[in-house]
């Protein structure tokens, strides 16, 4: 079955185009959203989230063993990176926020050596090497 071109109907040409007026607004109003966010919080959110995927990873969500989340070798990276970012940025975010930090890197930790089969030597754990020995 052939078609002419003049039976061919796109919906693109009824479809405004964006003006680039509008793409530059739009990316003005982001920037400053961005410029809105204290460093504080965007490290501290980071953190958040590396937390949440280790905590996962290591089994600690609901589930995560029966779903096959439980994944020791994606959670020691993130534990390593969540280490590296709470003790490099602890001087700057000021002690109120790296305490709370530490301490969820800390069980974090703790949580892969329970669930690690073969234990790592002290100092030798995720992040251990920027915190120290957690045992």
């Amino acid at each position: 079955m052939s078609t002419s071109p003049d039976a061919i109907s796109t919906d693109s040409a009824n479809a405004t185009p964006a003006t680039p007026s509008t793409a530059d607004a739009a990316a003005d109003d982001a920037t400053r959203d961005i410029a809105d966010v204290a460093a504080v919080e965007v490290i501290t959110a980071a953190a958040v989230h590396l937390m949440s995927a280790a905590a996962v990873k290591c089994g600690l969500a609901e589930d995560a063993d029966a779903q096959g989340h439980l994944d020791l070798d994606e959670a020691r990276k993130l534990i390593t990176a969540l280490a590296a970012l709470v003790v490099t940025s602890a001087p700057d975010i000021g002690n109120q926020h790296a305490r709370s930090l530490r301490d969820g890197l800390r069980s974090l930790q703790l949580a892969f050596r329970e669930a690690s089969v073969v234990p790592d030597a002290p100092g030798e754990g995720p992040g251990e090497k920027f915190t120290g020995s957690v045992v």
